[in-house]
């Protein structure tokens, strides 16, 4: 009974010690960035008008990154970066709809369409 009560003081600073070192050592966590998506350059989205055929547009800007199973006329080019700061990730989003092979409709969320800094 002796030994018992003599390993639990033992036992309780080691718990409270691997407790405090993991509290301080989980700031110390690396993120690292994370690309995702189709990059768009300013350059190729400003190039997408309406008018042009499924071919020019894949020529273009590459294939899609996510057809669209249900509609075949819409295709969606997506980009995420998060560079694993914390900060919010940053978000594109370039839609183009055809309507008989060809380009009907651009919506563009957040592709660039400027060679800004």
């Amino acid at each position: 009974m002796f030994q018992a009560a003599s390993r639990l003081p033992f036992s309780r600073s080691l718990v409270l010690g691997l407790l405090a070192g993991s509290v301080f050592l989980g700031g110390c966590v690396y993120r690292m960035t994370v690309q995702q998506g189709n990059f768009l350059d300013a350059r190729q989205v400003v190039q997408v008008k309406e008018g042009m055929t499924r071919a020019q547009v894949r020529f273009l800007l590459g294939t899609p990154m996510l057809p669209d199973a249900f509609d075949r006329d819409r295709w969606d080019y997506l980009y995420s970066l998060d560079l694993g700061k914390g900060d919010k990730p940053t978000r594109q989003r370039l839609t183009i709809y055809f309507a008989d092979d060809k380009v009907s409709r651009i919506e563009n969320d957040g592709a660039p369409t400027s060679s800004g800094p």
